[in-house]
C-alpha cells in the first residue's frame, strides 16, 4: 500500500499558514481545525516548511507568552521531510519513526498534494490487519 491509499481514504486538503502569521494565529487555526501540524506556504503556495504544536510549545518555553505574537516564519521547521504518493506505508512509517515525525507533508510534482499524520498511518495500519483478519475466518471457516 501506498501514500495515495491514505489520503484517498482520509482526504488531500491541507490546512496551511503564511510565513508572517503570529504563532497565535497558527495556535486558533490548529484548535479550531483540530490538527497537530500546518504547512507554512509561500504566497506562490510553495512549501516554506511546517509548523507543529511542538513547534509552539518549544517557543513558549523559550520566549514565554511574547512567543504567541512572534511570525510562524521564526519557529517553524524549514527543513521538511517530505514524501510522494507513491511511497510506501512501510517507508513512511521507517521515515516517521526514525526523524520523529508525527506529520508529513506529501509532495507530488513540487505541490502539497496532501499531509500524513502518525494517526493517519496506524489508522490504515489496523484496517489492514482486521481485514486479513477478516480473509483468514473467512478462509478457515470455508475450508
Amino acid at each position: 500500500m501506498n501514500v495515495v491509499h491514505i489520503l484517498g481514504n482520509k482526504g488531500a486538503e491541507v490546512i496551511s499558514v503564511q510565513p508572517h502569521r503570529t504563532l497565535g494565529e497558527a495556535a486558533r487555526t490548529l484548535a479550531e481545525k483540530r490538527i497537530g501540524a500546518v504547512v507554512v506556504t509561500g504566497a506562490d503556495g510553495s512549501l516554506l516548511g511546517i509548523l507543529s504544536e511542538r513547534d509552539i510549545i518549544k517557543a513558549l518555553g523559550t520566549d514565554g507568552a511574547a512567543a504567541l505574537e512572534t511570525p510562524v516564519s521564526r519557529a517553524m521547521t524549514a527543513k521538511v521531510v517530505t514524501c510522494r504518493p507513491d511511497t510506501s506505508v512501510d517507508d513512511l512509517m521507517e521515515i516517521m519513526t526514525s526523524g520523529r515525525f508525527r506529520h508529513v507533508p506529501v509532495v507530488d510534482n513540487g505541490r502539497v498534494a496532501g499531509i500524513v499524520s502518525i494517526g493517519d498511518v496506524v489508522k490504515h495500519r489496523v484496517a489492514e490487519i482486521e481485514a486479513e483478519s477478516r480473509a483468514m475466518r473467512d478462509y478457515i471457516a470455508m475450508a
